[in-house]
C-alpha cells in the first residue's frame, strides 16, 4: 500500500482518502482499539454482510443495519424470530441476504454462550490480539485463521479467516495504518 496525503495535508493510508466517508472512518475508527462487547459484535456481523461486497457499501448502510438489528444488542438480536428475519429481508437500507441475516441472529446466540464462558465478548476476541509489527497487507493472519476456526467450532456463521481478519484490523487487534500513516501512532499498539 501507499500513503496519500489526506485533506490537512497530513499523509494517510491510501485506501484512507478515497472519499469522505472513509476519510472519517480511517480517522475516528479504523484500528483503534475496541473492547466493547456491542461493537465488537457489530463489526463481526457487518464484516460478514461485506462479504463480496465493498465496505464503503456497508458504511453507508450502518445506520439502517443499526436501526434493523436493534443497535446489535446481543440480547435484542439473539431473541430475534422468523417475523425479525421477514421484517429484515424488506428493508431496503440494508443488504437483504437470507443466509447473512439469520447468521447475524444465530451468531447473537452464540456469543451469549461465548460471554457466559469467557466473561465478555472482548476479553474472547483480544486473546488473539496481534503482537505489534509492521502492516503487512495480508488478507489472513494465523490469529484470524485460529479465531476463525474455533468461532465454527462454536456454531458461528460467516465468519472466514479474511472477514475475520479484517475485523481484527478495524478493531485494533493489529494496526496495519501504513508506517507514517498520521493515525498509526493514535491508534498505538494493541
Amino acid at each position: 500500500m501507499v500513503l496519500e496525503v489526506g485533506p490537512d495535508g497530513e499523509p494517510r493510508c491510501g485506501w484512507g482518502v478515497s472519499t469522505p466517508d472513509y476519510v472519517d472512518y480511517h480517522d475516528t475508527e479504523w484500528g483503534f482499539p475496541v473492547r466493547d462487547d456491542t461493537r465488537l459484535f457489530e463489526k463481526l456481523c457487518l464484516e460478514g454482510f461485506q462479504s463480496g461486497l465493498s465496505w464503503l457499501t456497508i458504511l453507508r448502510k450502518r445506520p439502517a443495519f443499526r436501526a434493523g438489528f436493534a443497535g446489535f444488542s446481543i440480547p435484542a438480536v439473539a431473541a430475534f424470530t422468523d417475523a425479525d428475519v421477514a421484517r429484515l429481508l424488506g428493508d431496503a437500507g440494508i443488504v437483504r441476504h437470507r443466509g447473512k441475516i439469520e447468521a447475524t441472529v444465530n451468531n447473537a446466540r452464540r456469543a451469549e454462550a461465548l460471554i457466559e464462558e469467557r466473561g465478555s465478548l472482548a476479553d474472547y476476541v483480544w486473546s488473539y490480539a496481534v503482537d505489534p509489527l509492521p502492516p503487512l497487507w495480508r488478507a489472513t493472519s494465523p490469529e484470524s485463521e485460529a479465531m476463525s476456526k474455533d468461532l465454527k467450532r462454536r456454531g458461528w456463521r460467516f465468519v472466514g479467516p479474511t472477514t475475520v481478519y479484517a475485523f481484527m484490523q478495524a478493531m485494533g487487534l493489529v494496526n496495519d495504518h501504513e508506517l507514517g500513516c498520521v493515525i498509526r501512532e493514535r491508534v498505538g499498539t494493541p
